[in-house]
């Protein structure tokens, strides 16, 4: 059973808008992108993290790239993401856009596990835009059985 942390929670909440403020200090977002997130980099690849008894799995929504050109390091229990999203040109020459809602460029997404993980066992494939990554727990995040003797 996970509990509930207000002080984690409030951390979390700090590091969101340091990283929100440090993208307008470096010309990176507009307002507009804060209350329009969809249409900013901001949050991207798209992540679901979920788990069970001995490992920790992510998948993350990377339409368009080559699984060579995403890079993937883990450290204890945090698990970086980065790689560029290249825009192509349609049409030689002169051109204009009616809608451009697909971005590109350099993505960097890092996110915190919730346990150390195993990184020399880490399991990634790619297939459809999609990648799934298989992250063992470390030994000492596993839950031990504890017998109980009667004293």
């Amino acid at each position: 059973m996970v509990r509930w942390d207000l002080f984690k929670e409030m951390e979390n909440v700090s590091r969101e808008m340091n990283d929100v403020l440090r993208g307008l200090e470096n010309g990176r977002q507009s307002w507009e992108g804060l209350f329009y997130p969809e249409f900013t980099g901001r949050g991207f690849p798209k992540l679901n993290v979920y788990q069970d008894e001995d490992n920790v799995y992510v998948e993350a929504l990377l339409p368009g790239i080559k699984p060579e050109e995403v890079e993937m390091n883990v450290l204890r229990n945090t698990l970086t993401l980065s790689g560029e999203r290249k825009v192509e040109t349609p049409v030689e020459g002169k051109h204009v856009y009616h809608r451009r809602e697909r971005g590109g460029g350099r993505f960097l997404r890092t996110v915190e596990l919730p346990y150390s993980i195993d990184s020399s066992n880490a399991d990634a494939t790619y297939k459809d835009g999609l990648l799934r990554v298989k992250l063992p727990k470390a030994e000492e995040a596993k839950p031990k059985k504890v017998l109980v003797k009667a004293a």
